[in-house]
């Protein structure tokens, strides 16, 4: 059984585009997204540098944008799909919930929007590398931070604002190894989002979606999610809360799920799978010269 997955923000990279650009009919796609939500996502994706695409409002839409195209390449037809944060959109037109465009302008929307929440306060993110997460969540309590990406394997991501951020620096929950800030431009899934999300919910209000063809797992608590009207209302309301992608891959444990494929640009859910779900195969869409390994592995475990 496979799971195709989305990675979130921060995942980017300068120049990650730039190999994808090349598969036929790669371009005219991509310029036509750009078209379509106002963002020259091919000049971001191949000339920008790490400041630029750090841009939640760039950031989101370009993602997204990578994601299907890779998608769009592999050809696949997973079992069950997810994403983390932002790449639930993608998720969603993979399940057959929303369509490519209407994704991007939805995704648009929700950048833009984050953007605008951030900029009030001067927010951030922190990963907490080890440590059990119990001790972990209290002391970020304490010091007033939101457990905000409970990712598994080992990690957490604290959020809140950058003088709760530079104490946690300071302060270590016990066994934690090391605290490393992210580079995102807010405090992602926390209440600090809360105007982004009514923004985010008049977009969704033009949107007509479909019921999943496929598993579709939330992130918002590791749910199958079966109608196309509760993806979207989880789609709106996760923007200001926790992703809880350690719940997520608990039902691909629970489901059966035998292989997982990132999307580009792949290696961070990869690299969760391999701690937490071992003797699952995993393979991160990197660049097109992993495509063929990726049908490989789709031949032996899709509809398993």
């Amino acid at each position: 059984m496979l799971v195709l997955v989305a990675p979130g923000q921060g995942a980017q990279t300068p120049g990650f585009l730039t190999p994808w650009l090349d598969l036929p009919g790669a371009a005219d796609r991509i310029a036509a997204w750009s078209d379509a939500i106002g963002l020259d996502l091919a000049h971001y994706g191949t000339k920008a540098d790490a400041d630029e695409i750090r841009d939640t409002s760039v950031a989101q839409p370009l993602l997204v944008a990578a994601g299907l195209l890779s998608a769009a390449a592999l050809d696949a037809s997973p079992n069950v799909v997810a994403g983390h944060s932002v790449g639930e959109i993608t998720a969603a037109v993979l399940a057959g919930v929303i369509g490519d465009e209407a994704a991007l302008r939805l995704v648009r929307t929700r950048g833009l929007a984050m953007a605008e929440a951030a900029a009030v306060t001067e927010t951030g993110m922190a990963a907490l590398l080890g440590g059990d997460p119990d001790v972990s969540v209290a002391h970020l309590e304490k010091l007033g931070l939101t457990p905000a990406n409970v990712n598994g394997a080992g990690q957490i991501v604290a959020a809140g604002t950058a003088a709760q951020i530079a104490a946690l620096v300071e302060d270590k929950p016990e066994g934690v190894r090391r605290v490393v800030p992210l580079k995102v431009a807010g405090a992602f899934h926390t209440s600090h989002m809360a105007p982004a999300v009514d923004r985010l919910r008049e977009a969704a209000a033009e949107l007509k979606p479909a019921d999943p063809a496929v598993t579709y797992v939330s992130n918002a608590d590791g749910k199958a999610v079966a109608t196309g009207d509760e993806v979207i209302s989880r789609l709106v309301g996760q923007v200001a809360s926790p992703v809880r992608w350690d719940l997520c891959m608990e039902t691909f444990k629970e489901l059966g799920v035998t292989a997982l494929i990132e999307a580009c640009p792949g290696g961070t859910l990869t690299g969760l799978a391999k701690r937490a779900l071992p003797g699952v195969r995993t393979l991160a869409l990197k660049t097109p010269d992993d495509l063929d390994a990726a049908r490989a592995l789709i031949s032996e475990h899709a509809g398993a």
